[in-house]
Protein backbone atom coordinates (compact mmCIF):
# COMPACT_ATOMS: atom_id res chain seq x y z
CA UNK A 1 0.00 0.00 0.00
CA UNK A 2 1.30 3.25 -1.07
CA UNK A 3 0.71 6.54 -0.04
CA UNK A 4 1.03 9.17 -3.67
CA UNK A 5 -0.51 12.47 -4.04
CA UNK A 6 1.19 12.67 -6.98
CA UNK A 7 -1.76 12.88 -8.80
CA UNK A 8 -3.42 15.53 -6.82
CA UNK A 9 -3.39 18.62 -8.98
CA UNK A 10 -4.00 20.87 -6.36
CA UNK A 11 -0.81 20.04 -4.52
CA UNK A 12 -1.18 22.96 -2.30
CA UNK A 13 -4.25 20.93 -1.10
CA UNK A 14 -2.41 17.70 0.09
CA UNK A 15 -3.70 15.72 2.98
CA UNK A 16 -0.70 15.16 5.46
CA UNK A 17 0.15 10.98 5.61
CA UNK A 18 -0.35 10.78 9.08
CA UNK A 19 -3.77 12.48 8.82
CA UNK A 20 -5.21 10.70 5.84
CA UNK A 21 -4.52 7.34 7.74
CA UNK A 22 -6.06 8.69 10.59
CA UNK A 23 -9.10 9.66 8.87
CA UNK A 24 -8.68 6.01 7.16
CA UNK A 25 -8.77 4.22 11.14
CA UNK A 26 -11.54 6.86 12.36
CA UNK A 27 -13.71 7.67 9.46
CA UNK A 28 -17.63 6.87 9.71
CA UNK A 29 -18.40 5.51 6.40
CA UNK A 30 -17.01 5.68 2.79
CA UNK A 31 -18.25 5.15 -0.76
CA UNK A 32 -17.26 2.34 -2.95
CA UNK A 33 -17.64 3.37 -6.68
CA UNK A 34 -17.59 0.03 -9.39
CA UNK A 35 -17.77 -0.99 -12.60
CA UNK A 36 -21.78 -2.27 -13.05
CA UNK A 37 -21.39 -5.78 -15.62
CA UNK A 38 -23.14 -3.11 -18.61
CA UNK A 39 -20.13 -0.92 -18.00
CA UNK A 40 -21.36 1.47 -16.30
CA UNK A 41 -20.51 2.89 -13.00
CA UNK A 42 -22.03 2.19 -9.70
CA UNK A 43 -21.26 3.86 -6.43
CA UNK A 44 -22.89 3.86 -3.03
CA UNK A 45 -22.23 4.50 0.94
CA UNK A 46 -21.12 1.69 3.43
CA UNK A 47 -19.63 1.62 7.07
CA UNK A 48 -15.80 -0.20 6.84
CA UNK A 49 -13.32 -0.63 9.25
CA UNK A 50 -9.82 -0.73 8.04
CA UNK A 51 -7.51 -4.01 9.74
CA UNK A 52 -4.58 -1.26 10.14
CA UNK A 53 -2.43 -2.81 7.50
CA UNK A 54 -3.56 -2.93 4.13
CA UNK A 55 -7.19 -4.11 3.73
CA UNK A 56 -10.58 -2.49 4.73
CA UNK A 57 -13.53 -4.76 5.35
CA UNK A 58 -17.26 -4.65 4.34
CA UNK A 59 -20.59 -6.46 5.13
CA UNK A 60 -23.43 -7.26 2.96
CA UNK A 61 -25.87 -10.16 1.87
CA UNK A 62 -24.48 -13.03 -0.10
CA UNK A 63 -26.26 -11.34 -3.57
CA UNK A 64 -26.08 -7.89 -4.53
CA UNK A 65 -25.47 -5.53 -7.47
CA UNK A 66 -22.26 -5.00 -5.19
CA UNK A 67 -21.15 -8.52 -5.36
CA UNK A 68 -22.33 -8.64 -9.49
CA UNK A 69 -19.91 -6.06 -10.04
CA UNK A 70 -17.06 -6.80 -8.21
CA UNK A 71 -17.46 -10.68 -10.06
CA UNK A 72 -16.60 -8.84 -13.08
CA UNK A 73 -14.26 -6.01 -12.25
CA UNK A 74 -12.62 -6.66 -9.00
CA UNK A 75 -10.64 -3.28 -9.67
CA UNK A 76 -12.60 -0.90 -7.75
CA UNK A 77 -11.97 2.95 -5.97
CA UNK A 78 -13.39 4.05 -2.38
CA UNK A 79 -13.52 7.39 -0.90
CA UNK A 80 -13.33 8.22 2.78
CA UNK A 81 -14.56 11.85 3.31
CA UNK A 82 -14.02 13.57 6.96
CA UNK A 83 -15.62 16.67 8.45
CA UNK A 84 -17.09 19.04 5.92
CA UNK A 85 -18.06 22.27 6.84
CA UNK A 86 -19.44 25.13 4.02
CA UNK A 87 -18.33 28.19 4.44
CA UNK A 88 -20.72 30.50 3.00
CA UNK A 89 -19.55 33.93 3.07
CA UNK A 90 -16.38 32.56 1.14
CA UNK A 91 -18.12 30.32 -1.22
CA UNK A 92 -16.06 27.44 -0.32
CA UNK A 93 -15.98 24.23 1.99
CA UNK A 94 -13.33 23.15 4.90
CA UNK A 95 -13.54 19.33 3.80
CA UNK A 96 -10.58 16.33 4.35
CA UNK A 97 -10.76 12.99 2.15
CA UNK A 98 -8.83 10.21 1.20
CA UNK A 99 -9.08 8.37 -2.20
CA UNK A 100 -8.03 4.55 -2.05
CA UNK A 101 -7.79 2.43 -5.10
CA UNK A 102 -8.53 -1.10 -4.28
CA UNK A 103 -8.59 -4.58 -5.32
CA UNK A 104 -11.54 -6.24 -3.94
CA UNK A 105 -12.17 -9.76 -2.96
CA UNK A 106 -15.06 -12.20 -2.05
CA UNK A 107 -15.30 -15.99 -1.02
CA UNK A 108 -13.08 -15.40 1.97
CA UNK A 109 -12.23 -18.18 5.03
CA UNK A 110 -14.94 -18.59 8.07
CA UNK A 111 -11.97 -17.47 10.25
CA UNK A 112 -10.99 -14.27 8.06
CA UNK A 113 -15.00 -13.35 7.87
CA UNK A 114 -15.79 -13.17 11.62
CA UNK A 115 -12.29 -11.41 12.19
CA UNK A 116 -13.88 -8.96 9.63
CA UNK A 117 -17.25 -8.80 11.56
CA UNK A 118 -15.16 -8.51 14.84
CA UNK A 119 -12.85 -5.25 13.96
CA UNK A 120 -16.61 -3.59 12.38
CA UNK A 121 -18.22 -4.52 15.56
CA UNK A 122 -15.16 -3.26 17.66
CA UNK A 123 -15.27 -0.04 15.75
CA UNK A 124 -18.91 1.10 15.74
CA UNK A 125 -20.59 -0.76 18.49
CA UNK A 126 -17.85 -1.53 21.15
CA UNK A 127 -20.11 -1.02 23.95
CA UNK A 128 -21.87 -4.20 22.75
CA UNK A 129 -19.20 -6.61 21.96
CA UNK A 130 -20.78 -9.72 24.01
CA UNK A 131 -24.33 -8.98 22.02
CA UNK A 132 -22.54 -8.47 18.58
CA UNK A 133 -20.72 -11.88 18.86
CA UNK A 134 -23.79 -13.82 19.46
CA UNK A 135 -25.22 -11.52 16.58
CA UNK A 136 -22.61 -12.55 13.92
CA UNK A 137 -22.75 -16.05 15.40
CA UNK A 138 -26.30 -16.18 14.42
CA UNK A 139 -26.16 -14.49 11.53
CA UNK A 140 -23.17 -15.77 9.95
CA UNK A 141 -24.61 -17.72 7.37
CA UNK A 142 -26.71 -15.02 5.27
CA UNK A 143 -23.49 -11.98 5.63
CA UNK A 144 -21.16 -11.65 3.02
CA UNK A 145 -17.99 -10.04 3.25
CA UNK A 146 -15.98 -8.25 0.65
CA UNK A 147 -12.13 -7.30 1.75
CA UNK A 148 -10.36 -4.31 -0.09
CA UNK A 149 -7.31 -4.88 -0.37
CA UNK A 150 -5.47 -1.02 -0.83
CA UNK A 151 -2.66 -0.70 -3.54
CA UNK A 152 -2.80 3.31 -3.34
CA UNK A 153 -4.34 5.97 -1.70
CA UNK A 154 -3.79 10.04 -2.11
CA UNK A 155 -5.55 12.48 0.20
CA UNK A 156 -6.50 16.20 -0.29
CA UNK A 157 -7.87 19.15 2.28
CA UNK A 158 -9.18 22.32 2.27
CA UNK A 159 -8.31 24.41 5.40
CA UNK A 160 -10.38 27.62 5.74
CA UNK A 161 -9.07 30.02 8.03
Amino acid sequence: MKYNNDNVRRQDRLLEEDRAYALLREGEYGVLSMTTPTGGAYGIPLNFVWDGQENIYIHCAPRGRKLDCIALYPEVSFCVIGNTHVVPEQFSTNYSSIVLTCRARTGLSPEERMHALRLLMEKYTPEHLAAGEKYAEKSFHRTEIIRLQITELSGKCKRIR
